[in-house]
């Protein structure tokens, strides 16, 4: 049995209160949660305090900008029924915006790209990457050119690290990722 332990700043995780811990986290998801609210709000929920023009700052980082302003009432536009009104990929950039609103020291995207197709992961990247500029995030993702910019890259099989190193370094040893990633591009 393998043991260790998590560190932020030096502390265990496990000594932090739970409430203290959460305020430092922002996690994006596979699959969003948007509220029966307008899409200010919806970003707003990331840092309630947050001022409109902040908000839509927030929005213009994440690359969700320019498809709210196409929406009946931009930022004003009710969402119902978890954001149905919008398409799978729309959701996802208002649930990076809410997280860049956040503005949390670490980040996690749980495959954050996994369901939606290679145009629009495109868009979403772009707002990927700007969210994750001085942050510590963890990204697990199958859809490899969502971590290649990563500066280390864990291959993860059957719960143990089976490589280890920079999309660069992994390429050349022509293992596991190598054969992964050429796959998902032939």
């Amino acid at each position: 049995m393998l043991s260790g332990d998590i560190l932020l700043d030096k502390t265990s995780i496990f000594k932090l209160d739970r409430n203290e811990l959460r305020k430092k986290l922002s996690i994006v998801f596979q699959d969003t949660h948007l509220f029966t609210d307008t899409v200010m709000e919806n970003i707003r929920y990331g840092r309630l305090s947050a001022t409109d023009d902040e908000v839509i700052a927030a929005a213009k980082l994440a690359a969700a900008d320019s498809f709210i302003m196409q929406l009946p009432q931009g930022y004003k536009t009710e969402l119902t029924n978890d954001g149905a009104n919008l398409s799978q990929g729309q959701r996802q950039l208002i649930n990076i915006a809410r997280a860049t609103i956040a503005n949390t020291p670490i980040l996690i995207l749980d495959e954050a790209t996994s369901s939606i197709d290679t145009r629009t992961e495109i868009a979403i990247q772009e707002g990927i990457d700007r969210l994750m500029q001085n942050k510590t995030s963890f990204v697990i993702a199958h859809r490899l050119s969502t971590i290649k910019n990563a500066d280390v890259i864990c291959l993860i099989e059957k719960g143990r690290i089976a490589e280890f190193g920079s999309h660069t370094e992994l390429l050349k040893q022509k293992g596991k990722y190598y054969r992964l990633y050429m796959g998902q591009f032939d």
